[in-house]
């Protein structure tokens, strides 16, 4: 039997307002394309939609900078208010150029700008925060389908982020529920019996990469995706997006926390 997965992108779903019910939403897009959910599938959802439907947005106009953000905004260029927000989503600042503050964010994901984004927010000085807790958030969503589809299914939220030492951004998993973030191959045998040592494999983030093909990060209006086929879904286990996350300790490029 040849292996495969499926990616469907969802398309039609509507602009996201907040206090929208966007498990009911996507439940519905997912009958309109024809691809009713089913057990086992995984959803991939964008950060921005559910941002949007936990009123995360924010208006530059109600910010008022601090001093530090000032004194910050002189040194990148970048403007007070959207610096303060940084500030304000953030637990440590690690570097800042004319185009970039990096940050340690308040959810430990070491990120530009805190995840503040810009991008399909509607008026001209309104950003999008992160959700306060990802992991929560495809909780309640994973919850909820279930609720209307009657269907165990997996959820990660993802969001596009820079990599250190390569260019281009990639979709990442910032938050999950229902399905395993690795596939740990450590101890196993490879094809010719080596014992495998380190090989630990982080799916969550590689499905999420995968199903930004379908889903774009401009004007292609697909907000989730459905991975079909994988088998990875595990009701019975909290995990966590953290788990995804190296700690000081085992970091060689930062100084130990």
């Amino acid at each position: 039997m040849v292996r495969q997965i499926g990616i469907f992108g969802l398309e039609g779903l509507p602009m996201i307002e907040e206090g929208d019910d966007l498990a009911e939403l996507i439940v519905a897009a997912a009958k309109r394309n024809g691809v009713d959910i089913e057990h086992g599938d995984v959803l991939i959802v964008a950060q921005k939609v559910v941002s949007k439907a936990e009123g995360r947005t924010i208006n530059l106009n109600n910010v008022e900078p601090s001093r530090r953000a000032v004194e910050l905004s002189k040194r990148t260029g970048r403007d007070s208010k959207l610096v303060e927000l940084v500030l304000r989503e953030s637990k440590r600042f690690l570097k800042a150029s004319q185009q970039i503050i990096i940050v340690e964010d308040r959810r430990d994901i070491v990120n530009i700008n805190a995840g503040i984004d810009k991008s399909n927010v509607e008026g001209m000085n309104n950003y999008t925060l992160l959700p306060e807790d990802p992991d929560e958030s495809a909780k309640c969503l994973r919850s909820r389908i279930k609720e209307q589809t009657g269907k165990k299914v997996g959820v990660i939220i993802s969001d596009s982020y820079s990599r250190a030492f390569r260019r281009g951004q990639v979709n990442f998993a910032i938050g999950l529920a229902g399905v395993d973030p690795f596939i740990d191959y450590r101890g196993k045998q490879d094809l010719f019996g080596y014992v495998l040592q380190v090989k630990f494999s982080a799916v969550a983030d590689e499905l999420a990469g995968a199903a930004e093909l379908v889903m774009g990060q401009g004007r292609e209006g697909v907000p989730v995706a459905i991975v079909r086929g994988l088998n990875h879904v595990d009701a019975s286990t909290e995990f966590s997006s953290k788990d995804l996350i190296i700690s000081g300790e085992e970091d060689l490029f930062r100084s130990v926390r």
